[in-house]
């Protein structure tokens, strides 16, 4: 398994983006993004001036869908 990278949530929105997914709506600090071809969802806490816990990150990118690797590459 290899390391998660150090991950800002507007860095992380932006990769969803490019994987497809757009934002459907945003309640407080937490932006739902959905995919429309497989109706995949991902919740993305987009707390200002903080990154994202590893945990947090982990869960992300399993639900959407990559690999660290990919999704480091996406970065």
């Amino acid at each position: 398994m290899s390391r998660l990278p150090v991950v800002s949530p507007r860095e992380a929105a932006r990769v969803a983006e490019r994987l497809g997914f757009a934002l459907d709506r945003q309640r407080g600090s937490h932006a739902v993004f959905c995919r429309a071809s497989d109706r995949r969802r991902v919740v993305i806490p987009m707390h200002k001036g903080k990154d994202l816990r590893p945990g947090t990150l982990r869960g992300i990118i399993q639900d959407l869908g990559v690999s660290v690797e990919e999704f480091a590459a996406l970065l």
